[in-house]
């Protein structure tokens, strides 16, 4: 997956704590000229952005879903994802896991493990 191809980006995880990586990577993707969509069932909005409760409510022309939560909770957004028909996920470190990684291959789904989409935006 090329990151600089992207042009519109959902964030599972996105927080509006300053100190959190789901605020820090959502202001870089800002920043660099992205249309970050977050997604986060406790807000209505964050950074002056409309927050999506569900992966299940983003619009369907979005590039990639990035996820900065646990992988406990990655595996449950992942399914919901791709019953939504999205076939693009990007894992932060520490997202990932190997439940994970079964799954996502037994859909076929495109999907980065390890990298940062902070370091490969750049």
């Amino acid at each position: 997956m090329n990151a600089r191809s992207f042009k519109r980006i959902a964030l599972v995880g996105a927080s509006p704590n300053p100190a959190k990586y789901g605020n820090i990577i959502l202001r870089d993707l800002m920043r660099k000229g992205f249309e970050v969509l977050p997604v986060n069932p406790n807000y209505d909005e964050i950074e002056g952005l409309k927050c999506y409760r569900s992966v299940r409510e983003l619009p369907k022309d979005v590039d990639v879903i990035v996820f900065v939560v646990p992988p406990k909770v990655g595996i449950q957004v992942a399914k919901e994802a791709v019953e939504a028909g999205f076939r693009r996920l990007w894992f932060q470190p520490g997202a990932e896991s190997e439940e994970i990684r079964e799954f996502l291959e037994s859909q076929g789904v495109e999907y980065s493990f390890i990298k940062c989409i902070m370091v490969e935006t750049g």
